[in-house]
């Protein structure tokens, strides 16, 4: 692994009442350069467009597909992410909206901290995520 992950769990065993499958850490000690995302939401990264979609699943998946592509164009990869934050607009959709996040970070362990909100700045997005990563000195 990239950077130390201290106290690695998976929400399947803090969460067992919801179905969940997150590879989450308490603590990321990480060395090299800084890259701190901004909050990605459910729109094109090269045109600003909305995705049009009202499923949180599928914003969800823009979003990290976003928070992806982002790292790679900076020479890093999904296993840099140190630190999500995950902004949602309705508690309802957490479940669907860490599932489908779980499925981008699988065996990464970033910290992450989540955030009812009651509003984002487009009316119909669900789901915003923003995150931190560090490209190891010996990569960048």
């Amino acid at each position: 692994m990239t950077h130390f992950r201290h106290r690695k769990f998976n929400t399947r065993d803090t969460y067992p009442e919801q179905k969940l499958d997150n590879d989450l850490a308490q603590a990321v000690v990480a060395r090299g350069r800084t890259v701190f995302l901004r909050g990605q939401c459910p729109q094109d990264l090269d045109t600003a467009q909305d995705i049009g979609s009202h499923d949180p699943v599928e914003q969800t998946h823009k979003v990290m597909q976003n928070i992806r592509q982002l790292l790679e164009e900076v020479g890093g990869k999904m296993e840099h992410l140190c630190k999500i934050v995950v902004y949602l607009t309705d508690v309802r959709h957490r479940e669907a909206v860490y599932r489908t996040m779980g499925e981008y970070i699988k065996g990464v362990h970033p910290v992450s901290t989540g955030v009812v909100v009651s509003a984002l700045a487009r009316p119909s997005w669900l789901v915003e995520i923003d995150g931190t990563a560090v490209i190891p000195d010996d990569e960048a």
